[in-house]
């Protein structure tokens, strides 16, 4: 009997199993497919490969316009497969080293949860004195639609051999928004189409108003307010119904409407409508068994998982981590431009706590973005005084995530973050010139 059973390879699963491993508990852990689960394979790395391949071609498609003569000849999409498939094998062989590294008993083959801390992998019973539920989410499909040739999911269009002339991309989510942007930096006709009023509606309506009028310069279409009744494919291509009546014809379709968690074979737990029911601790109606990652009802992310895994180890292993609530978990939309933000909306502000204010910085002000030809801002949001919600868009801010999630997770006020240096010039200034206008002494910005 191992001290943890882990069932899935995934975020959650592999980073519950390497701190458990670390702590010096025992770990069997059981993967039906690869270590890595979706975000190494069919998730995170593949898209940001193929959104480092679409700033490429920008890049070469708008070179002269810094005086570099280069041309864009075109995308060839086999080469675009082998560096994402390169990215993505040399992160798996790291993966698999470490699973070794920890002397983690892997189990290749498809696990059910049977109760009583045991898990059945084809016929094979596994008990654990404690046991950690991590088996992920898949790409879910709207009734109605069936999966074909040109009718697609997240996971056959990171495999698609052809780049499409005219794309519909049902759903304007993350995923949704990312292969609109990838596609159209390829040089597809992208259409988005969303039955809600504003793309991203999960993000702050600043933030939807700023990707809306970015993906309208680059040629997007998003048709919000607009819910899909059906889709028809032909030999050639797709025709899409919409709740008005009209029709959109395009060579694909991608559906791109959230996923679901994989939860069918965890049997005896309760559930949550579809998720497993957990308390604080992570811990399932089951004394002793655990599920973490896209299982648990919240913000599927991967770094979510990796958060739960630790955190459910620690708390096996007899130590008192401290979770951290789903929303000060960062989140980032890689599309270009790229949405970043971690906290409160301004309208969950002022629900939450009655009143709030908030500030832009625009970037028109920050000397590195126009170097980049970067458009977007940073947004802050105050109530009681503390920062409680970070909302920036632009060119690569992503990678400022970190200090804002810092900012927010420690309550920091304007004022306290005003007075830090920030390089000069960086876009991470516009952070802190935006810290400075909210602390009522602006530098460059009126």
């Amino acid at each position: 009997m191992s001290d943890v059973v882990v069932l899935g390879g995934g975020s959650g699963g592999y980073a519950a199993a390497f701190r458990a491993a670390q702590l010096g508990l025992s770990v069997t852990l059981v993967e039906k497919d690869k270590v890595g689960g979706t975000c190494l394979h069919r998730g995170c790395i593949p898209t940001k490969a193929l959104l480092h391949a679409a700033e490429v071609a920008d890049t070469a498609r708008e070179s002269s316009s810094v005086g570099v003569r280069a041309t864009f000849e075109g995308i060839d999409i086999a080469g675009v497969h082998a560096y994402k498939d390169g990215v993505v094998s040399k992160l798996y062989k790291g993966l698999q080293g470490l699973v070794k590294a920890h002397k983690i008993e892997f189990i290749s083959g498809t696990g059910k949860y049977v109760g009583n801390k045991t898990v059945d992998v084809d016929g094979r019973r596994i008990t654990g004195s404690s046991v950690v539920l991590a088996t992920g989410s898949y790409a879910k499909v709207l009734p109605g639609i069936e999966l074909g040739p040109r009718v697609l999911t997240s996971d056959q269009a990171l495999t698609l051999d052809y780049v499409p002339k005219r794309a519909i991309v049902l759903g304007g989510g993350v995923i949704g928004v990312e292969f609109a942007s990838v596609w159209a930096s390829f040089g597809v006709e992208v259409t988005i189409v969303e039955a809600l009023p504003r793309l991203v509606a999960a993000e702050d309506e600043w933030a939807s108003k700023q990707l809306t009028r970015a993906f309208k310069k680059r040629g997007i279409a998003a048709r919000t307010s607009s819910p899909f009744t059906g889709v028809k494919e032909t030999p050639d291509g797709v025709t899409v119904t919409l709740d008005s009546g009209e029709t959109l014809d395009a060579d694909v379709l991608l559906v791109a409407v959230g996923r679901g968690p994989t939860t069918s074979d965890l049997g005896g737990v309760s559930m949550d409508s579809g998720f497993v029911g957990v308390d604080g601790n992570l811990m399932t109606s089951d004394d002793g068994v655990y599920a973490v990652g896209d299982i648990v009802r919240g913000p599927q992310l991967a770094h979510r998982g990796f958060q739960h895994g630790i955190f459910v180890a620690e708390h096996i292993a007899g130590l008192k981590p401290v979770p951290v609530p789903d929303e000060n978990i960062p989140r980032v939309t890689y599309s270009n431009p790229e949405i970043a933000s971690v906290g409160l909306t301004e309208a969950q502000a002022l629900e939450r706590h009655g009143s709030a204010d908030s500030v832009v910085y625009d970037l028109a002000g920050n000397g590195k973005s126009q170097i980049l030809g970067a458009s977007g801002g940073v947004k802050l949001v105050r109530a009681g005084g503390a920062v409680v919600g970070i909302h920036m868009v632009g060119a690569r801010v992503g990678e400022l995530i970190g200090e804002a999630q810092l900012v927010v997770n420690w309550g920091a006020y304007p004022e306290e973050v005003a007075h830090l240096i920030h390089a000069h010039p960086t876009q991470s200034e516009a952070f802190g010139e935006a810290h400075l206008a909210l602390a009522g002494k602006p530098l460059h910005s009126h």
